[in-house]
């Protein structure tokens, strides 16, 4: 680029006139052809510094160019490119671009960070427990979460109240992100509209079936479709749930592992695992994969149906909650056999048969439309 010192004109100085000078001290006669040409050898960072540009792509003080040269057009869209491109790398700005992807730890951060207070008043952290099952479960329950997990879990339960709110960028991009991720598309989607049915939501709009799990039902898929093995894990499981016999909603059935995965950490099911590793997002995370793995292996094995959702689910609820370490063990095997190229543990791809659309005549029955199985059990609603 040319880095010569020379001072510019202002707007005023660009009217017509014959034999009128640069400060820079070139002689620059004013036609309809030959304006431009004067300033060909001058960047175009430099002509919108000093606003030459615009005076020559718009009318400025009465002068008007007869007739729009190409090159006065490709001017005019360079000048345009300029408000578009970061300073010193070149590179068009992508931060305010939509549609960029967003990752678990990005989305996480953005909850970290905003004011949670009016939802955090409404958890719950812990199940409250009477008489005899206070005893039982003293004696014989698990551990409590340490003292300094305390915070990392009440975060995870203030998420679960929190709602979609499609003005807030990061929850469209959180949307936008699981869309792309699941269906392989490289376009945006509009956050309502039947596209969403075809993923297993019930209806147009996602927000209307977090009942029970909030943002956090979200933050999960979202954690799903980030990482290659678990996303590899979902896309299978995605198959299954198109399969023309056992279809069921994907990701209303994500929505209710993700209420299994509440119920756990309320119920100190997770306390254990949570004390040893010493975080608690990260083990409530793979539990709720491990869940909806170890369900998709019972759905496909076991040939279940929809109509065997809401018996299969509770199932599953007394499974996780009992015996949560074999489940993540579970999922370390199918991570570890993704990671060598080794086939899923869900069957190979040629099970799946003939796909299906979601018929919207399905009757899916989940966890909260069931009755607690136990008096120590409560839903959230």
């Amino acid at each position: 680029m040319n880095q010569k010192s020379c001072s510019f004109p202002n707007e005023k100085e660009l009217r017509v006139g014959q034999g009128e000078r640069l400060s820079g001290g070139h002689s620059v006669s004013y036609d309809n052809n030959s304006a431009l040409s004067a300033f060909r050898g001058i960047p175009i960072s430099e002509l919108k510094k000093h606003r030459i540009l615009p005076a020559l792509t718009a009318e400025a003080n009465g002068w008007e160019p007869a007739v729009v040269s190409p090159e006065l057009l490709r001017a005019q869209e360079e000048w345009e490119a300029v408000e578009t491109i970061q300073p010193g790398t070149g590179c068009q700005a992508i931060s305010e671009q939509p549609g960029q992807l967003i990752s678990f730890s990005e989305a996480l951060q953005h909850f970290q960070t905003v004011d949670l207070s009016s939802f955090k008043k409404r958890i719950q952290p812990t199940i409250r427990r009477t008489g005899l099952a206070a005893l039982r479960h003293y004696l014989f329950g698990p551990p409590k979460l340490h003292q300094g997990l305390r915070e990392e879990r009440d975060l995870v339960l203030t998420i679960a109240q929190c709602g979609l709110d499609n003005q807030d960028p990061v929850h469209g991009r959180v949307l936008q992100t699981i869309y792309k991720k699941l269906t392989g598309s490289k376009f945006d989607c509009a956050l309502h509209g039947d596209h969403w049915e075809d993923l297993g939501f019930q209806g147009a709009n996602p927000a209307t079936d977090l009942r029970g799990a909030g943002f956090l039902a979200l933050l999960h898929l979202l954690y799903l479709v980030m990482d290659s093995k678990t996303l590899m894990m979902a896309q299978e499981i995605l198959r299954l749930s198109r399969h023309h016999i056992q279809q069921f909603p994907f990701c209303l059935m994500s929505v209710n592992i993700t209420r299994i995965a509440i119920q756990a950490l309320r119920e100190e099911c997770l306390s254990r695992e949570c004390n040893r590793q010493q975080k608690v997002i990260p083990v409530v995370n793979s539990f709720y994969a491990a869940t909806f793995l170890h369900l998709a292996h019972i759905w496909r094995t076991e040939q279940k149906t929809i109509s065997d959702s809401g018996f299969v689910l509770k199932d599953l609820e007394m499974l996780a909650k009992k015996s949560p370490r074999r489940l993540l063990k579970t999922l370390e095997t199918y991570l570890a056999g993704v990671s060598k190229g080794q086939a899923s543990m869900l069957g190979a791809q040629k099970y799946y048969g003939p796909q299906a659309p979601y018929s919207k005549d399905l009757t899916f029955t989940g966890v909260c439309d069931l009755q607690p199985h136990s008096s120590e059990s409560t839903w959230l609603i």
